[in-house]
């Protein structure tokens, strides 16, 4: 499990995006570089960075589901995933 830190600064910039989103965009469009070097930096979109909605795993994360491999394997072998089954073959 991530610290509890670490998932609320994810949430925090994912606020922060979506706040200057308008802002950022009529900027891009005037070309006024100088004013989008002062907004906050974590108001830029690339700063965000994908995180397991369960349990804050940075890594193995899988965008159509939002969770991690690892999650994504115990829901899927509990059924929990609609239309999601194990292989055989």
């Amino acid at each position: 499990m991530a610290k509890e830190s670490m998932k609320a600064r994810e949430v925090k910039r994912a606020k922060m995006i979506a706040k200057y989103a308008a802002k950022r965009e009529a900027l891009k469009k005037a070309g006024d570089w100088a004013a989008l070097d002062k907004l906050p930096k974590n108001s830029s979109p690339c700063r965000a960075h994908n995180r397991c909605s369960i349990t804050g795993r940075p890594k193995g994360y899988m965008r159509m589901f939002g969770i991690s491999r690892i999650q994504f394997r115990e829901m899927a072998s509990q059924g929990l995933l609609p239309g999601v089954k194990k292989a055989s073959w």
